[in-house]
């Protein structure tokens, strides 16, 4: 459930000598990664792909808080294919603060893109250690995991010691060993899925 805004970037990835880019849309309240795409161009038919994510999983939602005129507000710097993407997808429907910066607190602005890029941030610390991605798919598994283990494994201080899932009203019984309860989770639905 989206309880705030959804902001909006990309994280810079090395994989050997390329570039590559992890686009990632988290909700300000809960902390929880509403959307994620890896991709090596940040086209605006890739940001697309990427805010279409949201449309599929959110959409009621979105629709619901249009309904009584309190809309969504998504929430991006100055990328233009952001604007792009959010206008083709959401333009009726939701609102788009665009060209905020980590410092708009400072320029009088309520909010900033500081949600985001804390998350990115643990992503640069994390691939620091590793260096650079070998291949990307590496990368691609890599930063899928680093999205799920946010989202359901790891408490967040800000949150209290609740998970982003928890705080999204997302309950999956995962109990204290939270990755195992969750892969056996996964295993069972792919299990049952093949028949």
């Amino acid at each position: 459930m989206i309880k705030g805004r959804i902001h909006l970037d990309e994280k810079y990835v090395k994989v050997k000598k390329e570039h590559a880019y992890d686009l990632n849309a988290i909700d300000n309240k809960t902390k929880y990664i509403l959307a994620h795409l890896f991709v090596k161009k940040r086209t605006p038919k890739k940001c697309i792909d990427f805010l279409r994510q949201i449309k599929q999983t959110c959409y009621k939602q979105i629709l619901l808080r249009r309904q009584i005129n309190k809309r969504i507000i998504f929430v991006s710097d100055k990328f233009g294919p952001y604007k792009i993407a959010f206008n083709k997808l959401f333009y009726y429907v939701a609102k788009l603060n665009f060209g905020v910066s980590i410092a708009c607190k400072n320029h009088g602005l309520k909010h900033n893109n500081n949600p985001i890029e804390r998350y990115n941030q643990d992503i640069d610390d994390r691939i620091t250690i590793m260096r650079n991605f070998g291949s990307e798919d590496r990368a691609e598994y890599f930063l899928n995991l680093k999205r799920i283990i946010h989202n359901f494994i790891n408490p967040h201080m800000q949150l209290k010691g609740k998970t982003p899932a928890e705080m999204a009203d997302i309950d999956i019984k995962l109990g204290r060993n939270k990755l195992l309860h969750l892969i056996k989770l996964y295993t069972k639905k792919k299990h049952h899925s093949r028949r």
